[in-house]
């Protein structure tokens, strides 16, 4: 018995002197190899990281004390691994074998690292696992394959913000042991498979494809706590009831941005006592009650968003349940078309909050009363209503705290107090209302907070920034457009400013940009103002301007000749008298929307189509000649081209008909714009967003001209090619543009047929042809365009029928006018005469007729002879007589 226990406690010593061998330097060996594979699988991309990092790894035997790793004070087993971003990527993560090797990991942490690839099988084997962070990658695969239901020990499970898809599995959710879930930012869809008897604590599903309606089982989740299904597909009812029987321990419930409906009252939310926060926003089918029928809420909110919601329309005029809410924070009421006066209760030195938006409903009343000391307020948006009153003089000791203020589209007069220069706003919009006056020069220098001002469509008037040289150091965009500024603008401007819009104004003079710094500038409008002179070539020194429109001006000469190539993405300069042959300063390959016309430019077409990136290219109404060469079908993200009154000859490429004319459905190339938001606590809720877009461009169909905007490729493909001197057949191929809206070819010498492939044309709306000298019949197929609402085919050589059926039958002579073979083939038309008009007067008839009258008048002569001379009763009627 002694002996065995000697042997015994002999191998006892061995196994602990080869534990100590092994992990004598503070690491097992194979954990530090894993940990070395690990390493060699990153990517350095910083300095930063691998002086901070990488540098550790590697350095001394005891990888515990290496940055990211913690071990087990019992075991000395690696327990924790943090490599969260320090500016590095990683390889597949299927690829990291090393993993494998660390088989008592309990926390990983390897989010935003661009990890690619699916979740590898090998982190389902590290069973002891409690905590999983990937959020911010890459990965992609599903979930049904991962290995991750065998993790009976996970706690929290971190998924959020990749590109995975499928499904969701069951299993996943019945882990025992999972109580924080996100897979937020995905691109799962299906079902949502949850079982009330888990012990989910949070669950975050946020922007996925999730359909389906909400399981019930969802708020029977007896610990859940905060619930996020929000910027989904999901439909159907909110499923609480009055009779359910919600999680006491509930405390955020977020379903905005769903396709929800039926009814949500907040009485049924009287047993979640310790309920926090409510966004129902973006339902607009939810019909949200907040009756209280005798009920005081245990709850105290601290963040209610109900835009876009079917809103019980007292919740402004009989603000009950408002009232028992005494910890508000974040109230977002927009877009419901409520009634009544505008709270002014809502801003008593009692209220707590930070967040308020009303903006897009049906408040009247005035300010005056709404003007109180505000400590915590950050953010008011009031904008889109029927507000009335003026800014008080010291509105920054009101809200010294004020970040943003939007009070656009409403009636508010009276001038801009300057004791705003000493506030704390950030973003200031005071648009389209009644203000008059001349704006306080301190705004444009000494307002050291202010990043974007908005003052346009007002009655503001003076000198355009006067005495400004230099913009204070933060304003990055000022809107000055639609008022009734004057003068020339400063030569010397400099600062960071990155947007200046200054259109529809009465500025006059020459625009001298010299002595200009704006080296940040990246949109500039100076459109329908008084402008005179040359482009100066200083503009070329703005090497970050990508949106510039100088349209509706009087300026002269040449566009200037850059030695740089500016990033335009759109570029307006009609309504000028500019001249000469455009300049490389238009070669940008960037380039989206371009406006030359209605100028005097010059030379052939053949630099157009180095624009690889145009959907709208507007050239009408300049001289340019020569032919519409082949290589204009390379601009296959054409959406608009207007080419018509020059002197373009020749004929039309049969390749015209290859430009795809996208389909919105499949539009992937974005109307220029730029942009900055703010942001206020919680993400999803004190976000506030400032773009500016260019105004638009016309374009002229239906016999009108149109202006469009960013959504124009939902609205409007087209080409016009009208008033050149184009001749030849009309190419078949154009009938493949499916997806076109408009068509204009008149005022041409095009000749032939009208081809019969314009009948595959589904969409198109407006077809101009007349003018021309087409001949033959109108092709039947033309009778399928379901969508044509205007059509011309008049003053042509056409002959044949007039259509009767379908879309054509329904067009009036104008249509048809000026055909003199033309006509109508019902029994009771004329034929359509060569002015257009129908009639029965000497030389209108049609020739047919003469013919069978004459051989009528034959046949009958002839017959009268024979029954005469060789008929026995018609001789003797003759001897008769």
């Amino acid at each position: 018995m002694d002996y065995y226990l000697s042997w015994r406690c002999l191998l006892l010593v061995l196994c602990t002197l080869n534990s100590m061998f092994l992990s004598c330097s503070g690491c097992f060996l194979e954990q530090r190899a894993s940990l070395m594979d690990i390493s060699s699988r990153l990517i350095i991309f910083g300095h930063d990281y691998e002086n901070q990092m990488h540098s550790s790894w590697g350095v001394g035997d005891d990888c515990c004390s290496w940055k990211g790793i913690t071990c087990d004070n019992s075991t000395g087993l690696i327990s924790h691994l943090d490599l969260s971003p320090i500016d590095q990527d990683m390889d597949h993560m299927e690829e990291m074998e090393g993993l494998q090797g660390l088989s008592k990991l309990k926390y990983l942490d390897l989010s935003f690292n661009s990890l690619l690839g699916g979740i590898p099988g090998s982190v389902g084997k590290l069973v002891s696992l409690e905590v999983i962070n990937l959020n911010g990658n890459v990965m992609g695969g599903t979930l049904h394959s991962t290995g991750l239901r065998n993790l009976h020990n996970l706690r929290e499970l971190h998924l959020g913000s990749n590109e995975l898809s499928g499904s969701l599995p069951a299993s996943l959710f019945a882990l025992p042991r999972l109580e924080y879930l996100d897979l937020s930012d995905n691109l799962l869809h299906g079902h949502i498979p949850i079982n009330s008897s888990w012990n989910l604590r949070e669950l975050r599903l946020r922007s996925n494809k999730l359909s389906g309606s909400i399981p019930a089982s969802v708020f029977a989740l007896p610990c859940l706590e905060y619930l996020d299904l929000s910027d989904n597909l999901l439909q159907g009812y909110v499923p609480i009831n009055l009779s359910s029987k919600c999680s006491s321990l509930l405390q955020t419930i977020r379903l905005s941005k769903n396709k929800l409906s039926g009814k949500f009252s907040f009485f049924w939310l009287r047993n979640c006592v310790k309920l926090k926060q409510i966004d129902l926003s973006r339902n607009t089918d939810l019909v949200v009650q907040v009756e209280l029928h005798g009920w005081v809420p245990k709850f105290q909110l601290n963040t209610l968003r109900l835009s876009w919601c079917n809103l019980d329309k007292s919740m402004i005029t009989e603000p009950n349940f408002l009232r028992t809410q005494h910890h508000l924070r974040f109230l977002d009421l927009s877009n419901n078309n409520l009634p009544g006066n505008m709270p002014d209760w809502l801003f008593t030195n009692e209220a707590t909050l930070v967040y308020l938006n009303l903006a897009n409903n049906s408040l009247v009343g005035s300010l005056d009363r709404v003007w109180q000391h505000q400590t915590y307020l950050k953010q008011v948006n009031i904008s889109l209503n029927l507000v009335e009153g003026q800014l008080p003089a010291n509105i920054s000791l009101m809200f010294p705290n004020l970040t943003i203020l939007d009070v656009s589209h409403n009636i508010i007069s009276g001038t801009i107090p300057p004791s705003l220069c000493n506030s704390s706003i950030q973003l200031m919009d005071l648009s389209n209302n009644r203000f008059t006056g001349e704006v306080p020069s301190c705004l444009f220098t000494d307002f050291y907070a202010l990043n974007v001002l908005k003052l346009s469509n007002n009655s503001l008037g003076g000198k355009i920034l006067d005495g400004v040289s230099s913009f204070s150091g933060h304003l990055w965009a000022i809107y000055l457009d639609n008022n009734k500024f004057e003068g020339t603008l400063p030569r010397n401007l400099s600062g960071d400013i990155a947007l200046m819009d200054l259109h529809g104004n009465k500025m006059s003079g020459e625009l001298s940009t010299s002595l200009w710094f704006l080296p940040s500038l990246e949109a500039l409008s100076l459109s329908c103002n008084g402008l005179t002179g040359a482009i100066h070539p200083g503009i070329c020194t703005l090497t970050k301007l990508r949106i510039l429109d100088l349209s509706e001006n009087y300026f002269t000469g040449h566009i200037p000749n850059c030695s740089t190539v500016l990033p335009l993405e759109f570029l307006s300069v009609s309504g000028n008298s500019l001249s000469g042959f455009p300049s490389a300063f238009f070669f940008s390959s960037s380039i989206t929307a371009l406006d030359l016309s209605h100028n005097q430019f010059t030379g052939n077409l053949e630099w157009a189509q180095y624009l690889s990136q145009i959907s709208v290219l507007l050239l009408s109404r300049n001289k340019f000649v020569g032919q519409i060469s082949s290589n204009l079908c390379r601009l296959q993200r054409l959406s608009i081209i207007d080419i018509s009154h020059n002197i373009l000859s020749g004929s039309i490429p049969p390749c015209i008909g290859g430009i795809a004319l996208e389909d919105p459905d499949d539009y992937e190339y974005g109307w220029p714009s730029i942009g900055i938001t703010y942001s206020t606590g919680d993400y999803a809720v004190g976000m506030y967003s400032s773009h500016y877009e260019p105004q638009g461009f016309t374009f002229t169909t239906k016999g009108n001209s149109y202006t469009y905007g960013q959504n124009f490729f939902m609205w409007m493909s087209g080409i016009d090619f009208s008033s050149n001197m184009l001749s030849g057949d009309i190419p078949k191929e154009m009938g493949n543009l499916s997806h076109i809206k408009s068509l204009n070819l008149s005022n041409n010498f095009l000749t032939g047929l009208i081809p019969t492939t314009f009948g595959n044309m589904s969409e198109i709306e407006s077809l101009d042809l007349s003018g021309n000298k087409l001949d033959g019949t109108i092709p039947w197929q033309l009778t399928r365009l379901s969508s044509l609402e205007v059509f011309s085919v008049a003053y042509n050589n056409l002959s044949g029928c007039l259509p009767a059926t379908g879309q054509l039958g329904t067009f009036d002579v104008d249509s048809y006018r000026g055909n003199g073979n033309l006509r109508s083939c019902t029994s009771s038309s004329y034929p359509v005469a060569r002015n257009g008009t129908g009639g029965n007067a000497r030389g209108d008839s049609d020739p047919i007729i003469y013919v069978v009258t004459a051989v009528s008048f034959v046949l009958a002569f002839w017959a009268t002879i024979t029954f005469v001379f060789c008929h026995p009763f018609g001789q003797r009627v003759i001897l008769k007589l």
